[in-house]
C-alpha cells in the first residue's frame, strides 16, 4: 500500500512539474522576443521611482495607444489587468531593455501628467504630444509617433468643416488634453473659448455625449477617433485634419539620466523598424495617413 501511494505521489508530481513547465512555455511563448540590438545597448546609470521596477502612468482609455484589454486578448498584464495598445508594447521593450519589471499605473490624464511631475511614476506614455507649456515642467523623449488630432461629429451634423467649429454650441474633447487647450483657448489665439468646450473623463465619454445630443462635435486623436467612429454607427470624421502633433514619453525634469537611457533606446527601436511594426498592429496605412 505504502508502494502504490509513493507510486501515486510520484506520478503526481512529474504531472505536476509537467504542467508547470507547459505553464511556463506557454507564458513565455506569449511575449515577443527582445532583438539583441536592445539588450546590448550602452545605457547610463540611472534612478527609478522604485528600485528594479519602470514605472508608467497612462490613461489606458485611448485606443489603439493604450487600453484595457479583454480577458486573454492583452499584451501585457499588469496587478491583473490586461492592457495592449502602442505605447504599451513600446514601454514594454522599454523595460526589458533597461532590465526593469514594467507596472502600469491607470489614471485620468490629468493625473498622468502630475505623477510624473511628482516623482510617482518614471515615465509618461498616454499618446502624449509635446508643447512648450508642458515642455516648462517634463523633459520629452525624442518623437515616436505623428498625432493627428481630428473632429468627429454626428452624420446628419451641420458641421462639415473644421471652420463650422466656430458656429459650435459646445466641443468636447478630454480633459488635461493638448485638443482641450486648442478648443479653450480665446478665438484671439485660434480657439472657441471655455464656454464653448466641455472636458471629459476620456475620449469615450466625450463621445457618449455626442451621440446623446449633449455636444456638437468631438476633437480627439485621429487613432481613438477611427475606433469610435468604427464602433458607433451615425458618426463619422471631418476631412480636414485638425493639428498635426508629434508623439513622445515624458519623465520629470530631474531625471535626465533616465531621459537619457529611454532615448538610447527607444531611438534604437525606431532606426530599426520596431516602433513602426509595433504601430502596425494596430494602425492601418489607411488610418496612418
Amino acid at each position: 500500500m505504502k508502494k502504490l501511494i509513493a507510486m501515486l505521489l510520484a506520478l503526481a508530481m512529474v504531472l505536476s512539474l509537467g504542467a508547470m513547465a507547459f505553464a511556463a512555455e506557454e507564458e513565455e511563448a506569449e511575449m515577443p522576443e527582445v532583438p539583441d540590438y536592445l539588450l546590448d545597448l550602452d545605457l547610463p546609470e540611472f534612478t527609478t521611482v522604485e528600485e528594479g521596477k519602470l514605472i508608467m502612468s497612462t490613461n489606458a482609455a485611448f485606443p489603439p495607444y493604450e487600453m484595457v484589454a479583454d480577458e486573454g486578448a492583452g499584451f501585457y498584464t499588469c496587478d491583473g489587468i490586461e492592457y495592449s495598445g502602442i505605447d504599451v508594447e513600446i514601454a514594454w521593450y522599454l523595460a526589458q531593455a533597461t532590465g526593469l519589471e514594467l507596472v502600469i499605473d491607470d489614471m485620468e490624464f490629468p493625473s498622468a501628467l502630475i505623477a510624473v511631475q511628482e516623482n510617482k511614476s518614471d515615465m509618461m506614455l498616454a499618446g502624449l504630444t509635446y508643447n512648450e507649456e508642458r515642455d516648462e515642467v517634463m523633459d520629452f523623449s525624442t518623437s515616436y509617433a505623428n498625432g493627428v488630432q481630428v473632429v468627429i461629429v454626428t452624420e446628419d451634423s451641420e458641421i462639415e468643416t473644421i471652420d463650422d467649429l466656430a458656429n459650435a454650441e459646445m466641443i468636447g474633447t478630454q480633459s488635461g488634453t493638448t485638443g482641450y487647450m486648442y478648443c479653450s483657448d480665446t478665438p484671439e489665439n485660434g480657439g472657441y473659448g471655455e464656454d464653448h468646450v466641455t472636458a471629459y473623463e476620456n475620449g469615450a465619454t466625450a463621445v457618449q455625449a455626442l451621440l446623446n445630443g449633449q455636444i456638437d462635435a468631438v476633437v480627439i486623436d485621429n487613432g481613438p477617433a477611427q475606433e469610435y467612429v468604427a464602433a458607433n454607427p451615425g458618426l463619422k470624421i471631418l476631412d480636414t485634419e485638425f493639428t498635426n502633433e508629434d508623439y513622445c514619453l515624458a519623465v520629470d525634469q530631474d531625471n535626465t539620466d533616465l531621459l537619457d537611457a529611454l532615448n538610447t533606446v527607444l531611438e534604437a527601436m525606431i532606426d530599426n523598424g520596431l516602433v513602426d511594426e509595433i504601430v502596425s498592429h494596430y494602425v492601418s496605412a489607411d488610418e496612418a495617413e
